[in-house]
């Protein structure tokens, strides 16, 4: 089971020991549960003991021989005395615990970050029963049954938030929070598995960015937090903070912007500079082709063409000719990619960076991303940047692909070890590619959405080649479009 993929990863570590193997179950799973009363149950039966007790051998002095009566009742007594002040004892410690519980209620309202009290109990019991089915991998199980997902996130319980929370979203009242939780995350929210791998392998605390639905039915980008329970029954009260990170995001995609922009002159202007270096290099030899061509044409037009200086002039055509091939082979050679540039990768993060760097897209158009890979996958040998490109070109072709049909947009990535090759598939729920344009679709210029250049597929074809792996579509189960490509794996 592999760690959870947090968009904000922290320092500090997800288990407080060596995490556990895929077959052993977390402790909180094998954590026997206390025995607890009811409140009242238990005071009655302190004050019955205390008490009762004391006076029950009171009574039972009386029933001594008058030369012991008199000490059984000093006895008795001291015991019901001791009794009563025992139970004033527990009268006063019951106060001081509750209002303990009404700090504990002032500091949860009163803090100034957003924090939530959720009940997870459905979701700790299907996460113990499929560890305990031999279900290890909990991020693969769930994105092959997407609908089952769904369903437990409907079951997941906001049972209160704070007034900071309120106030920071702009809600009428609490009932806007309290209820299923799955009202708030909207269908492309890709965190939520994410809680449950936390559950699955024991870790000490979950925190990931996720994004939610606020009460107007603008969506908020928000960073959660959250200590994970010790056992089953702290899965009823869990506490979340949340911190509102929506003005942070706009601020980073404004600067990413200007970055680009800055970047794009960049290249503009390397671009200037690079052609004028080029017209430099090739222009002198072709000038002086021209110019000997030419001389060259008038010795052999006179009226007793000089032979041996036209020789020398077309000699010097064939020189400048040469010079100008080398420029460009050089040039090509500096900018053209080699196997050197190949290096072991890791495509589980590949796929994981190219979903974040599309994300914004994705949500756009209301896809969402589950991805299923084993934990011993070995890395492949490629071009990270180019594999990560492959990745996001597929992702956005099928979220683009969906964008205008009804019902569920899932982009399911599946990575697995096929022999000596890692075989990738991303499948989605849109129309699928007919089979008669299947061919087609991989040749440059070849698009069919308005707009298009049609070189996102060609780029994914020319990537894969240049690794000696391939890339092919067919119809996806139940419909829809299923990619298909295959990488070396690196060896030794």
């Amino acid at each position: 089971m592999r760690q959870v993929f947090s968009r904000w990863p922290s320092l500090a570590e997800t288990s407080a020991e060596a995490p556990p193997k895929p077959d052993v179950l977390p402790a909180w799973m094998t954590a026997v549960p206390a025995r607890r009363w009811p409140v009242v149950a238990r005071d009655l039966a302190v004050s019955a003991l205390l008490v009762f007790a004391p006076a029950a051998l009171a009574a039972l002095s009386v029933m001594q021989p008058a030369e012991r009566r008199e000490a059984a009742l000093l006895m008795g007594a001291g015991a019901l005395l001791s009794g009563i002040l025992a139970v004033l004892l527990v009268m006063r410690l019951r106060r001081d615990l509750a209002d303990s519980r009404r700090q504990c209620g002032a500091f949860f309202e009163r803090a100034g970050i957003s924090m939530w009290r959720e009940d997870w109990t459905a979701v700790g019991e299907a996460v113990m029963a499929l560890r305990r089915a031999g279900v290890s991998d909990l991020e693969s199980y769930f994105a092959n049954r997407p609908d089952e997902l769904r369903a437990l996130k409907a079951r997941v319980m906001i049972r209160d938030v704070n007034a900071f929370t309120l106030e920071e979203t702009g809600a009428p009242g609490k009932e806007a929070f309290i209820g299923p939780l799955d009202r708030l995350l909207p269908e492309t929210d890709q965190t939520f598995v994410q809680w449950l791998v936390a559950f699955g392998r024991g870790d000490r605390f979950f925190r990931s960015e996720a994004h939610l639905r606020a009460a107007d039915g603008a969506e908020l980008d928000a960073l959660f937090t959250a200590m994970l329970p010790r056992d089953l029954a702290g899965f009823s009260d869990i506490v979340v903070t949340s911190v509102d990170i929506t003005a942070y995001r706009k601020a980073q995609a404004r600067l990413a912007a200007v970055q680009a922009d800055v970047a794009r002159t960049s290249r503009i202007s390397t671009a200037n500079a690079f052609s004028a270096s080029v017209a430099h290099e090739v222009n002198s030899p072709l000038a002086a082709i021209l110019a000997n061509a030419q001389a060259a044409q008038r010795l052999l037009r006179q009226a007793q063409p000089d032979i041996a200086e036209a020789t020398a002039a077309l000699q010097d055509v064939v020189s400048q000719a040469s010079r100008a091939r080398d420029v460009v082979a050089r040039i090509t050679s500096h900018f053209s990619k080699s196997s050197g540039a190949f290096a072991p990768v890791d495509v589980v993060q590949a796929a994981r960076n190219a979903n974040l760097l599309v994300e914004t897209d994705l949500r756009r158009h209301g896809a969402v991303v589950h991805l299923a890979a084993p934990d011993d996958l070995p890395p492949a040998m490629a071009d990270l940047v180019q594999i990560q490109q492959v990745f996001v070109n597929l992702m956005l072709n099928a979220a683009q692909a969906m964008a205008e049909r009804p019902g569920r947009r899932d982009i399911t990535v599946t990575l697995r070890l096929d022999r000596s090759w890692i075989a990738a598939n991303v499948t989605d729920t849109g129309p699928g590619v007919a089979a008669e344009r299947r061919a087609q679709i991989f040749e440059p210029f070849h698009s069919t959405k308005p707009g298009g250049m049609g070189m996102g597929l060609a780029i994914c074809r020319n990537c894969l080649d240049a690794h000696g792996g391939d890339i092919w579509v067919d119809e996806a189960p139940g419909g829809g479009a299923a990619f298909h490509f295959k990488l070396p794996v690196a060896h030794g």
